[in-house]
């Protein structure tokens, strides 16, 4: 048993909070060489979601803003494409400055050469979202059975923090299991964009650095029962002391096993941390594994040797795995099989949400191979 109550029945299995973007991407061709790419929807708590639908058979929601403008359009029909229902608060885009959705642009990498990363926030519809913009109550009317968000979303500005804070007092308040992915990204917590009151346009950048995470993020995880994020999410996102792991092993648990007693100590409700384990060889051949701490018991999924395609959503892959395991009551070492394994096929495809069936999660955690199906 994991320790969690988790109601039976619901309208939805699982509602994220979060920012839906869109990812641009030319493959292993170098942004500054590129002359095409292909467009991914994303979101680190839309993916989990998008996963849990699409793979895994639940009914999933998404709460975040959406921007009547034609990439508003490509983003909300993917979201349709993926069997999520959407709670959108829309914005109208002025035709020149915004608000907009946010734009990822990531170039894949190969061999030696890194993946590489950056963003376009600015003006971004998201960051605008403040507590009240959602009836919780309505939402919850017909039953939530578990409730998501993230650090991403949290750390957009002041005000997705406070509605993060909002929505997991909601969630608590209407009994649904509670999850957070601290996803800890020190840029973005550096510098948050501040909506503008009068315009709705990009405001003075409010800078709030370590000290404000750390409080931010404190508020949000007194309202969560399951925490998702390594040693290094442990130590920046809820400001708890710990060694220096550069030197170890990115395979070994023991530091982030020994960081749960002082998670506890700041967060008894806790019930569930958990995260991934990886060992980039090169951009294209992965070591592999997970770990969790379930109700004081330690679970650990084997290591697998991955040939990666697309690393990014490998994390949000394990998430909506483990989640499905707990939610469906699996004993918790498969939860965090399933986990592993949707995770590692995950990689196996372009984009950030799954194209994995269920069968091929569950062969693979239970060792299946990449022998040809006939």
């Amino acid at each position: 048993m994991s320790g969690l109550t988790i109601r039976k029945e619901g309208e939805l299995d699982f509602l994220s909070l979060g920012a839906l973007v869109h990812r641009l991407d030319p493959g292993i061709i170098p942004f500054r060489k590129a002359t095409e790419c292909a467009i991914h929807v994303s979101g680190g708590e839309f993916n989990v979601a998008a996963n849990l639908s699409d793979c895994f058979g639940m009914e999933t929601g998404i709460a975040s803003a959406m921007v009547d403008y034609p990439i508003g359009d490509l983003i909300a029909e993917r979201v349709r494409g993926m069997g999520v229902r959407p709670f959108y608060r829309h914005f109208k885009h002025d035709g020149v400055t915004g608000p907009n959705m946010a734009t990822v642009y990531s170039d894949r990498g190969f061999g030696v050469r890194a993946p590489v990363v950056f963003y376009n926030r600015a003006n971004e519809a998201a960051a605008q979202l403040k507590p009240g913009d959602f009836d919780w109550k309505a939402i919850f009317a017909g039953g939530v059975r578990w409730v998501h968000s993230g650090g991403i979303f949290a750390a957009l500005s002041p005000t997705t923090a406070e509605l993060a804070v909002e929505a997991m007092k909601a969630a608590k308040d209407a009994g649904a299991v509670t999850s957070f992915d601290l996803n800890f990204r020190e840029k973005l917590w550096n510098i948050s964009p501040t909506p503008s009151s009068k315009s709705g346009s990009l405001g003075t950048p409010s800078s709030g650095g370590a000290d404000r995470a750390v409080e931010v993020i404190a508020r949000i995880v007194e309202h969560v029962d399951v925490l998702v994020g390594n040693e290094e999410d442990l130590q920046k996102g809820l400001g708890i002391a710990g060694p220096e792991v550069a030197a170890k092993s990115k395979l070994d648990p023991s530091v982030f096993f020994g960081m749960i007693d002082k998670v506890r100590a700041k967060h008894s409700q806790v019930k569930v941390v958990a995260t991934t384990l990886r060992e980039v060889h090169s951009t294209n051949r992965h070591s592999w594994s997970a770990v969790a701490w379930i109700d004081g018991k330690t679970y650990a999924a084997p290591t697998a040797e991955l040939d990666v395609y697309d690393r990014v959503g490998g994390g949000d892959g394990f998430a909506a795995g483990l989640f499905y395991g707990l939610l469906t009551g699996t004993d918790p070492e498969e939860a965090v099989k399933l986990g592993w394994a949707h995770g590692a096929l995950l990689t196996t495809f372009p984009g950030d949400t799954t194209m994995a069936t269920l069968d091929q999660v569950r062969a693979f955690a239970r060792g299946g191979s990449a022998r040809i199906q006939r």
